[in-house]
């Protein structure tokens, strides 16, 4: 993991605390999953299409980063 990936999930952690007590909290691994697929739809922009941009807001709530 890289050291803006990491910070990112330390700052996910922290998040979680407050906001997603009631859901399960990613581990390492499904983190980063989760995080290079949100950077990786973040990229194209206004070029996502539907599914794309339904998922990129999906991950992005997931993430605590909407």
């Amino acid at each position: 993991m890289d050291r803006d990936t990491h910070q990112r999930f330390l700052d996910y952690r922290e998040r979680h605390e407050y906001f997603g007590a009631k859901n399960p909290r990613l581990g390492r691994d499904d983190f980063v999953k989760a995080d290079a697929e949100l950077n990786e739809l973040e990229a194209k922009g206004d070029a996502r299409d539907d599914e794309e941009e339904a998922r990129f807001e999906e991950l992005a709530k997931l993430l605590f980063r909407d």
